[in-house]
């Protein structure tokens, strides 16, 4: 099978190069080790789930035996190769167009906003490094990762990323490695070269900024709130910053929704619900997960918003269930 004895080279050559690879589905860009939901819990897994990025190697005879069962595309896992990979991308299709900050004459494609970024930056385009055309005549352009700072995956302009069209991978990714085969081409080397160092102006582009504490605000004893509301706050603080990872969103508009009813109640002012639940989503800005201030703090206000149009009914104002109706109390319906 020539796919297959080829497909294994460039598997071996990777690996020869320092790099940790993996199998991926053929003809596809997805993994193909189980997941953890299917984790058999032997052999590699024996001891816990170990995922792509884990069970990635460098290791001859382990790739051989591997790339021997079939014809499976190669993934190379960056941050256990020590690669910072930046991938320029094309257009998808004729409707796929720049956004306005980039909708200038000559932006094209990824390639033509990182040209445009190294001109800003005052620098020249970093070429000469090691080079990879992709399926879709994108590029990837490999880097060592600098030693000073543990970079992470970017998309597009989200968070510190370069700009739109422009990806990359670092710890937590990975890449198409070249003589893999999708339905839209091959990967090849472009340029067979060592990997440059990641310039230094790309290392500070590319490192989170660090996230300003925001401190819950001093209420003066003139402004006290009343005893139910500060537990309110407090026990929706508390449900927040105990938000599990992939449930942040969620949190945060329903505990503005439920501070945002005491709002519309008129006892609790807008300005110290959010700062006290931004206080509170620290935790959550400040982990590991795509959360930034400016998203959190757009999320408490929605739900801030929302719940002021149900305002909580407040002890002392609850009017007298009607006749027609004894068998429920003021609190009896759901």
């Amino acid at each position: 099978m020539p796919e297959l004895n080829t497909l294994l080279t460039h598997a071996l050559t990777a690996a020869q190069m320092g790099f940790y690879v993996f199998p991926l589905h053929p003809n596809t860009k997805r993994p193909a080790l189980h997941g953890a939901e299917r984790c058999p819990g032997t052999g590699a897994c024996r001891n816990g789930h170990l995922g792509w990025e884990q069970r990635a190697t460098v290791d001859l005879d382990v790739i051989e035996r591997c790339w021997s069962a079939g014809p499976f595309n190669i993934g190379i896992a960056t941050g256990p190769s020590g690669l910072v990979v930046v991938d320029l991308d094309t257009r998808k299709s004729p409707a796929d167009v720049p956004p306005p900050r980039w909708s200038r004459e000559g932006i094209v494609d990824g390639h033509d906003v990182f040209r445009s970024l190294c001109r800003d930056a005052g620098e020249d385009v970093p070429w000469e490094t090691r080079m990879v055309e992709t399926a879709r005549a994108g590029t990837h352009l490999y880097f060592r990762e600098p030693s000073t700072v543990e970079l992470r995956n970017t998309e597009g302009e989200q968070g510190n990323g370069l700009g739109w069209k422009v990806d990359t991978r670092a710890h937590g990714g990975y890449v198409v490695g070249p003589g893999s085969i999708t339905p839209d081409g091959k990967y090849h080397v472009e340029q067979d070269a060592v990997p440059l160092p990641l310039p230094v102006w790309l290392v500070h582009c590319l490192t989170p900024r660090p996230r300003t504490a925001v401190s819950a605000p001093v209420v003066v004893p003139s402004q006290r709130l009343p005893r139910y509301v500060t537990a309110a706050v407090d026990g929706e603080c508390r449900k927040l910053a105990q938000a599990v990872s992939g449930t942040h969103d969620k949190a945060a508009f329903v505990a503005g929704i439920a501070l945002g009813q005491l709002v519309g109640a008129g006892v609790l002012p807008p300005a110290t619900a959010e700062a006290h639940l931004m206080a509170a989503a620290q935790a959550l800005i400040n982990g590991k997960c795509d959360c930034t201030e400016a998203k959190v703090r757009r999320t408490i206000r929605n739900g801030i918003t929302e719940g002021t149009t149900r305002p909580r009914q407040m002890p002392g104002t609850e009017r007298p269930a009607p006749a027609a109706t004894p068998m429920f109390d003021v609190r009896g319906a759901a």
